[in-house]
């Protein structure tokens, strides 16, 4: 993430790769204020295993496109919200990459399709993680049941 403002958000991501048992790391690393660090940061990505990045950024959000930049593998881009624009100025700097600089996009704050994205790449080449996606798929369902079957139990008005 860019700045520490960014946690609450993030911290969506960790909890859902925790879901799946994936390991990750978590860091504050800034595009614009520490350039060297980051550099550092995205170009050893590969060797130290990483797989995909999920970057979140607020604002002029450089971080997601510098790390497709450099790291040679999927990169997931989470627009932050912020105060003066809501967002869209970050999910446009996102999605807006140069020809080339493909940056995978949720939605403003979308920590948790970003984090489910990233499973569901993972899972091309783990049959365990698979079953695991195939799983939250099916918790999900069975959720929207559970809320549809009180609903008609206790109707609109006492829901």
């Amino acid at each position: 993430m860019g700045s520490d403002s960014d946690m609450p958000v993030m911290a969506k991501v960790a909890e859902t790769l925790d879901e799946f048992g994936i390991e990750y790391e978590m860091t504050i690393i800034s595009a614009h204020r520490e350039p060297d660090e980051f550099f550092a940061y995205a170009k050893t990505a590969e060797e130290r295993g990483l797989k995909v990045i999920i970057a979140g950024a607020g604002m002029a959000a450089h971080l997601p496109g510098m790390c497709a930049a450099i790291f040679p593998l999927p990169v997931i881009g989470i627009p932050m919200h912020t105060t003066s624009l809501g967002g869209r100025d970050s999910l446009y700097s996102i999605v807006q990459m140069p020809s080339g600089i493909p940056v995978a996009t949720v939605a403003i704050n979308g920590a948790k399709n970003a984090a489910i994205l990233a499973a569901k790449m993972l899972a091309i080449s783990d049959p365990a993680l698979l079953d695991a996606v195939k799983a939250y798929a099916e918790k999900g369902k069975e959720q929207v049941k559970a809320k549809d079957a009180r609903l008609q139990e206790v109707g609109y008005k006492n829901y």
